[in-house]
């Protein structure tokens, strides 16, 4: 299903221009355990609804960033560079 994705840097592309790059995790500290790293790496929410998740820009900037999307209906509602929504 195609929708549209709004690149902070280049504006609204197709999606078929990006890549999906998952939901958006913090990453665990070095010393974290390994109950920790598991959870990082294999349990997501994967909520029907809105989600922060990292985008690609394959075909554009080459720029990842964060979106805002319902996964419902595919909406995108917002998108932001990684240090403007990891803080």
């Amino acid at each position: 299903m195609a929708f549209l994705i709004g690149c902070p840097n280049c504006g609204e592309r197709n999606v078929y221009e990006f890549q999906f790059g998952g939901e958006l995790v913090v990453r665990p500290k070095p010393d974290a355990t390994t109950s920790e790293w598991t959870k990082y790496f294999y349990v997501r929410r994967n909520v029907a609804g809105d989600q922060r998740e990292w985008w690609y820009h394959k075909l554009g900037c080459r720029k990842w960033f964060v979106a805002l999307r319902d996964t419902n209906t595919n909406k995108v509602h917002e998108t932001s560079w990684p240090h403007e929504a990891l803080s």
